[in-house]
């Protein structure tokens, strides 16, 4: 075990092992960024509906202490002013919380994506672990945590020094203004400072997002044995696909070897190639080939089909453009109907020969072959 946890992890995540992290429930996920959304959110709420937040919180006030002795004195009557209390505080802070709950629920998503995993709300009782809490805080990764948050303290600080640096002279003008008009500037005020405070943390969020995403993905970086045993699981065993597909091959030679005697004449090169080709003018559009192959399978094309008495043409050029142009029961191709056909024709006369005798059939030779049907002429090949 401690070996395999010391081989290096070099090799990228495959896109199966990211969607087993997602199947888990663990994306790449950014507090700064979903923090820093969150504030700006509610700043950019502040400044362009303030005056409509403020003026529904002061009718709520007011509607709290507007109260006369009957009313204290009607039960039902007060039901019905809390109702109406509560419906105009809502209305007073509807924009905000609406803006914030948006923000909470799409913010996480833009570096993650929408997931849905019942293993991500399992509890882990092993996060209660004290120890567990203590390697955090004291690992690299608690380290750049702190450096972290000390960077975004002291840029916050410097945000609020440019900030009080710019409006000092506006903060102490309040004193001299009356209240309520220093009540509205010193709102002013705030807000925007709260807007500027909120946007410094673009540069953290900034920093952090592509430091979760390099984090995300070196943390399942995988062993080279990872991938290979992977690659077995999604693909199989090379060996073993290996012997498939040997079998596979070997069925299918038995199979065609079986069609070897049923063929109509065996076309070689002599030695290299060897066709079969078979033809039933009442179910067949053109002759087609039942077996072909190669040097020993070849050999073997032809012995079988000399033991069922298949006739055997040598006929080279014909031989390797049948042979590197069709594929077993493939029909053969339109040029080389005029060269089967005097083949086929040549062997219904060596038939009628054999059962009725006198003078043999002569061989064809020089068939009309395409050149570019033969790519092995220009080699010189017999």
């Amino acid at each position: 075990m401690a070996e395999e946890n010391d081989t290096p992890r070099t090799e990228e995540p495959t896109p199966r092992r990211l969607e087993q992290s997602r199947e888990e429930g663990k994306v790449a996920r950014s507090r700064e960024l979903s923090t820093t959304l969150t504030l700006i959110s509610a700043a950019l709420v502040f400044y362009s509906a303030g005056p409509h937040v403020i003026d529904g919180f002061a009718r709520t006030l007011r509607m709290g202490l507007s109260l006369s002795r009957a009313d204290a004195y009607d039960s039902g009557g007060m039901l019905t002013r809390l109702a109406g209390i509560g419906l105009e505080g809502a209305g007073a802070v509807a924009p905000l919380m609406v803006t914030l709950l948006a923000v909470a629920l799409l913010g996480p998503t833009l570096i993650g994506g929408w997931i849905l995993s019942a293993k991500a709300v399992q509890p882990d009782f092993s996060r209660l672990s004290p120890l567990r809490g203590l390697k955090n805080m004291f690992s690299w990764n608690g380290v750049g945590e702190l450096i972290k948050a000390v960077l975004k303290a002291l840029l916050l600080a410097l945000a609020a020094f440019a900030v009080y640096w710019n409006t000092q002279d506006e903060l102490l003008a309040l004193a001299a203004v009356p209240a309520g008009r220093a009540l509205s500037d010193s709102g002013a005020l705030l807000v925007w400072a709260f807007l500027v405070l909120a946007s410094s943390l673009v540069l953290v969020a900034g920093a952090d997002v592509p430091f979760q995403l390099w984090r995300y993905r070196k943390g399942l970086a995988m062993t080279r044995e990872e991938v290979r045993k992977e690659l077995r699981e999604t693909e199989g065993d090379p060996q073993i696909k290996g012997r498939i597909r040997s079998e596979q091959r070997a069925r299918a030679r038995a199979r065609m070897m079986q069609e070897v005697p049923k063929a109509d004449v065996i076309v070689t090169n002599p030695l290299h190639y060897a066709v079969a080709l078979r033809y039933k003018a009442a179910s067949m559009g053109a002759p087609s080939v039942v077996a072909k192959g190669a040097e020993l399978l070849a050999a073997r094309i032809r012995d079988l089909g000399a033991e069922h008495g298949v006739p055997v043409l040598q006929a080279p050029p014909l031989a390797r453009a049948l042979y590197f142009n069709t594929d077993i029961g493939q029909e053969i191709p339109g040029p080389l109907y005029n060269a089967v056909a005097q083949v086929l024709a040549y062997v219904h006369q060596l038939r009628r020969w054999r059962e009725t005798g006198g003078s043999a059939p002569v061989e064809p030779r020089e068939l009309p072959v395409p050149s570019d049907l033969d790519p092995l002429r220009h080699r010189g090949e017999h």
